[in-house]
């Protein structure tokens, strides 16, 4: 065990990094720089992969599947933050979008190394959520062998969830257990062993981009525009403000008169906008598209049929 740890990459040492204490200060944060960039090269690197988990992810979710992250320490605490911030700039409910960390919700602020080591907990916390086939599980892991990862993996598969690795190291077991591996191996850190550097980097960009193009495959966007954030203060009222705007090319009192009409829902507000509508019949559309801005707009309302190999962006 103890050898399978020490032989992976992300647990070696940079080379470039052996005098890092010694270093002025510019080099040390150019040298950081340039190790971001070997997390972004790595992502992009892993894009068919990507790619592959967003559809079949789509596909599951438009069934009434939930998008669930595990992770344990860093990656539990990236997954934490991924999946809080899905709900304001989706408008996402809650439950459909779920972080699991070894733990609890305490481990985000205090670090619970030993919870990281419990196969059988990870098992456990997954299946309080009583897992279905239509669920998307994502396991995110540097190591790519956190036993507490692999327990969540085990309940998962047990349901016949889909499994989603990401990892940063390659031929994991965490990658086995699987049904899509995404490894994006980033290597040696220039704190050897400290994967909150650029493992981490890479690990949050790849949740970024899944939960990201999943919501815009569930209709959550119209083109790069949010319109299905929640307007909950001040700052997001005028952000919602500007996107039916941007949407519509309607006046500015024109997209005031619908957003006090439709309740302050900008996605119902700017089909409103673009059919000539009033709210009721802007939601029964929207309701009946799956969400789809453009079907809705069109009034296309057949049901989404689309299979995890042939998913588009609506």
């Amino acid at each position: 065990m103890n050898a399978e740890l020490d032989g992976l990459a992300t647990e070696g040492r940079l080379p470039e990094a052996a005098d890092l204490d010694l270093m002025p200060t510019h080099a040390q944060v150019a040298l950081m720089a340039a190790q971001d960039r070997v997390a972004v090269e790595a992502v992009a690197a892993a894009g068919e992969q990507i790619a592959a988990a967003v559809d079949a992810a789509v596909a599951r979710m438009r069934r009434g599947g939930r998008l669930i992250e595990v992770g344990a320490g860093t990656p539990g605490r990236l997954a934490v933050l991924d999946v809080a911030e899905c709900g304001p700039t989706f408008g996402v409910d809650e439950r459909h979008v779920v972080a699991v960390m070894a733990g609890g919700p305490g481990a985000v602020r205090s670090a619970a190394e030993h919870d990281e080591d419990d196969r059988d907990g990870g098992r456990s916390d997954l299946l309080e959520l009583s897992p279905v086939a239509d669920d998307v599980v994502i396991a995110v892991s540097a190591s790519g062998r956190t036993p507490y990862v692999l327990g969540a993996l085990d309940a998962a598969r047990e349901a016949g969830a889909l499994r989603v690795a990401v990892v940063n190291n390659p031929g994991s077991a965490i990658a086995a257990a699987s049904d899509v591996a995404i490894e994006a191996s980033t290597g040696p850190e220039v704190v050897s062993g400290s994967t909150r550097l650029k493992a981490g980097t890479a690990e949050k960009l790849i949740l970024n981009t899944i939960s990201t193009l999943v919501m815009v495959g569930l209709g959550r966007t119209y083109g790069d525009l949010m319109v299905d954030v929640r307007a909950s203060n001040q700052k997001l009222r005028r952000r919602a403000q500007r996107i039916v705007q941007a949407a519509t090319g309607a006046t500015e009192a024109e997209v005031d008169r619908a957003l006090r009409d439709s309740g302050d829902q900008s996605k119902v507000a700017t089909v409103m906008l673009l059919a000539g509508i009033g709210p009721d019949e802007a939601r029964d559309r929207l309701n009946r598209a799956d969400g789809r801005v453009r079907a809705a707009v069109a009034g296309d309302v057949s049901p989404f049929t689309g299979d995890e190999t042939s998913i588009t962006s609506r």
